[in-house]
């Protein structure tokens, strides 16, 4: 069976193309894996004001450590969460590019 030189060409063309676009589509799909960056500050939740089902929408967080969270309102700072035990540290580090610990607006006397 012989190929002519002009299909070989193109099958060589394709198989080119073909695996010089493989290292590009394997980038955008672990691209696509990866976890996403920090949220806008405006999509954080605020962990001293949020009800109890915006902190059961994140990752890790449910019924029980939800409740802990409201319980050990107020904090100074996020990483509270942790040092005060009310998270562990690995459901912490699921959560911490998604919470914010906001303080309330002084009012000027």
């Amino acid at each position: 069976m012989k190929i002519s030189r002009v299909t070989s060409a193109v099958l060589v063309l394709a198989v080119t193309i073909l695996f010089g676009m493989l290292p590009a589509i394997s980038m955008q799909a672990r691209a696509a894996v990866k976890a996403p960056a920090a949220a806008p500050s405006s999509a954080l939740v605020d962990i001293n004001t949020a009800t109890k089902d915006q902190l059961k929408a994140l990752p890790g967080i449910g019924d029980a450590y939800s409740q802990k969270i409201i319980d050990g309102r107020p904090y100074a700072m996020k990483t509270q969460l942790k040092s005060k035990g009310i998270l562990p540290a690995a459901t912490y580090e699921k959560i911490a590019s998604m919470i914010i610990a906001k303080q309330p607006a002084k009012v000027a006397k």
